[in-house]
């Protein structure tokens, strides 16, 4: 079933002979719980549509649909609140709050849209992450995959339908980044949600259902890997 849905959809910047096209006539499909890695060279326009994906960004022209609804058909205020409840974003850099412990971290999304916190799935959540015994500790004093880990349970937190992914094992190594792909692979599993995520490593690339490589801001191979 259909969860994500580009229409033509373009990002330019600049105008005459400085128009650059960021994101050029692109059409894409994501199906509910796929996990989707999008791969390219550095300028191709992946995280563009990425921000795109999320609402973070508004197009030149064309839509973006989640759930079949057309999300830059929303003012401002009502697309944030949607993109809050629906989309789950994990970055490069963890964004974490270092005034705030792990476990205020992990549930600040949810305090912004004024919800009560579900205690028993945060547990299960930072249990699944290995992070539940460091809920009281400050972020600084957490390695960088400690870090991520807690950036991903951020992410989680909400229950969205989505997650976002951009670049999330790029300030980690191997071994850890391994480990982080794995954690999220688990985690997008287990509370049945799509994951589209924006890699520059082979092997992350391949653990992913399918593949889409863009190049110059438009889409020129997408695989089903086996």
């Amino acid at each position: 079933m259909e969860i994500l849905k580009t229409s033509e959809l373009k990002k330019y910047y600049g105008k005459d002979e400085s128009l650059v096209k960021a994101l050029d006539n692109v059409n894409l499909d994501i199906n509910e719980g796929e996990f989707t890695a999008i791969v390219g060279t550095s300028g191709s326009g992946k995280s563009t549509l990425l921000h795109l994906l999320g609402g973070l960004d508004r197009p030149t022209d064309g839509k973006v649909f989640i759930d079949g609804k057309d999300i830059y058909s929303m003012k401002d205020d009502k697309l944030a609140v949607f993109r809050r409840r629906k989309i789950g974003f994990v970055f490069q850099s963890f964004n974490l709050i270092p005034v705030l412990n792990v476990w205020e971290n992990v549930v600040f999304p949810i305090g912004l849209d004024g919800k009560e916190v579900d205690e028993a799935y945060i547990k299960e959540l930072m249990d699944t992450l290995g992070i539940y015994d460091k809920k009281d500790m400050l972020t600084n004093a957490l390695s960088g995959g400690q870090q991520q880990r807690v950036a991903i349970a951020r992410a989680l937190s909400t229950k969205p339908s989505i997650i976002l992914a951009d670049e999330p094992t790029g300030n980690l190594d191997s071994k850890t980044g391994q480990e982080v792909i794995n954690l999220i692979k688990l985690s997008v599993k287990k509370y049945h949600q799509t994951l589209v995520m924006i890699t520059h490593n082979d092997k992350v690339a391949q653990m992913a259902d399918r593949v889409i490589r863009i190049e110059d801001g438009k889409i020129v191979g997408g695989l089903t890997n086996e």
